[in-house]
C-alpha cells in the first residue's frame, strides 16, 4: 500500500508528508544549509506500526539522499531507525555519531 503512495516534500510547511487512506504521515524538518533537521515524526493511529514507520522513513532517506543532502536525526524515532538501518549512516554529517 505504501509503495503506491506518493512522497511531497511541503516547502512551505517544512514536511515530508506521504497520505494513506485519507490520512498523512509526516516528519517535520528543518534545512539549514546542506543539513536537513528531521525534528518530528508524525503517524496516523491507522497505520502506527514498525512495518509503515520503518517503509516510510526509507522512502524519505531516500529522497534526501538523491538530493545528496547530510542528516541530523533529532527525533528519537528516527535516530532509533539509523541506529538500526546502517545503510544511512552515511548521510549522518562528519563527526556525528548516532
Amino acid at each position: 500500500m505504501i509503495d503506491a503512495a506518493e512522497l511531497v516534500d511541503n516547502d512551505f510547511l517544512r514536511q515530508f508528508e506521504l497520505k494513506i487512506d485519507n490520512h498523512f504521515a509526516k516528519i517535520e524538518y528543518s534545512l539549514q544549509e546542506r543539513k536537513i533537521f528531521l525534528t518530528k515524526l508524525i503517524v496516523p493511529d491507522e497505520q502506527d506500526n514498525e512495518d509503515f514507520v520503518n517503509a516510510f522513513l526509507k522512502i524519505v532517506f531516500d529522497n534526501i539522499e538523491e538530493r545528496n543532502l547530510s542528516v541530523m536525526p533529532t527525533s528519537p524515532e528516527i535516530a532509533k531507525f539509523m541506529r538500526r538501518n546502517r545503510q544511512y549512516k552515511k548521510l549522518l554529517p562528519v563527526g556525528v555519531r548516532i
